[in-house]
């Protein structure tokens, strides 16, 4: 019997549909996009289709999409980017429950002599808009970031209001977002949103991994960090994967087509995992807003049981037939507690102790129902040797 995936949060597998168009691209004899002869003008030909596409799926401009290799680059390029851009008396602005991406962005401009701060969260992972006003005012920021949408605990942040707040900032910063799951999950307005960049991933809608996108408002200036060939208008130079760059912007249409009921499906089975495991064990703490909340996102679970290590639940789970995470699986390999966890107010204990489930575009009602199984075969005797 297969195992059951539900790390959707850390890479979501192939689309049907994506497998297919990649392989027939593969086999298409494309060339390098910048070459002249023919196969090099069918690459540039696909590379100009895919970034309409993109771009009509996320209801901006084409020349507004940089291509980049996953969501990573894109934080970083626009951080750093605008970092650059600023100068070195302007500062940069996150939450203290950042993806790493942003936060090693922030260590690199601080590196570098920016002034950086990270702003506190409630205990549900809200930031308040004002105090990201105040931080941005202290810095100078040059920069503001915040994810939309938590990677571990699905908390969706006041992105239009806390946009507001920065805008209103003298210096007035650029706003940047981490979209990357948020994207597919609930609706990317990035108009109503009020702001200037925002990140991108493919490979959490069933795309092709090492593939990214950064929206670059018309009219903002970015510094990029690296030279070389001037492709992605300057701001990313090197040679395009054409194949891989189509895929992703075919997995970004379905994905943003199948977005509201994907997230009425979600929504509904990770109600009834949750039921299930607190029927049996109301001790376990959900991490987060609550269920009925809308300002989370409506695949993700991060749950919580005193005294049991994130890490060996993993692994037990694993075993067990079921894949899940220990919260954000870039920090998976890390023995240090989480900081999104401990951001909330959690003891290091506790923070140790997260388990995050994430459900994506193949998660049937039996993968839910024997994910219930095992979580509940699996966590009972961890309880019960307390």
């Amino acid at each position: 019997m297969r195992a059951v995936y539900l790390d959707h949060n850390a890479t979501s597998p192939l689309l049907p549909a994506v497998r297919a168009h990649l392989v027939e691209l593969l086999d298409a004899d494309l060339g390098n996009p910048s070459s002249l002869h023919e196969s090099g003008r069918r690459a540039r030909h696909v590379i100009d289709v895919a970034r309409e596409r993109v771009a009509a799926a996320l209801g901006v401009h084409e020349t507004e999409i940089v291509f980049t290799a996953g969501g990573t680059e894109s934080i970083q390029l626009a951080l750093l980017g605008a970092a650059n851009a600023a100068g070195r008396t302007r500062g940069l602005v996150a939450s203290r429950i950042e993806h790493s991406a942003v936060l090693g962005a922030l260590e690199v401009a601080a590196a570098l002599g920016h002034p950086t701060e990270l702003v506190p969260v409630d205990a549900h992972g809200f930031v308040d808009p004002a105090e990201i006003a105040r931080a941005a005012a202290r810095c100078a920021a040059g920069a503001v970031s915040i994810q939309v949408a938590n990677n571990e605990i699905g908390t969706v942040q006041p992105t239009a209001a806390i946009a507001a707040a920065a805008r209103a900032c003298a210096p007035r910063p650029l706003v940047h977002c981490d979209a990357v799951q948020a994207l597919g999950r609930v609706p990317v307005e990035l108009a109503r949103w009020g702001i200037d960049l925002a990140s991108f991933s493919a490979h959490k809608l069933g795309g092709p991994s090492g593939v990214g996108w950064l929206w670059v408002r018309r009219g903002v200036a970015l510094a990029p960090p690296m030279r070389g060939g001037g492709q992605e208008h300057g701001l990313r130079p090197g040679t395009e994967p054409a194949a891989l760059w189509s895929a992703a912007a075919l997995a970004l249409e379905l994905t943003v087509r199948e977005q509201s009921a994907a997230a009425a499906r979600w929504s509904a089975q990770c109600r009834r995992i949750h039921a299930a495991l607190a029927s049996e064990l109301p001790e376990l703490a959900l991490h987060g807003p609550p269920l009925d909340d809308a300002r989370r996102l409506p695949n993700t679970l991060s749950l919580g049981l005193a005294g049991v290590d994130g890490k060996i639940l993993v692994t037990k789970l694993d075993l067990a037939g079921l894949r899940a995470s220990a919260g954000s699986a870039c920090a998976s390999g890390s023995a240090a507690p989480s900081h999104v966890l401990q951001a909330l107010g959690l003891d290091e204990n506790r923070a140790r102790g997260g388990l995050r489930v994430s459900l994506g575009w193949n998660t049937s009602d039996e993968d839910c129902k024997r994910a219930v199984e095992i979580l509940r075969s699996v966590l009972s005797p961890l309880r019960a040797s307390r």
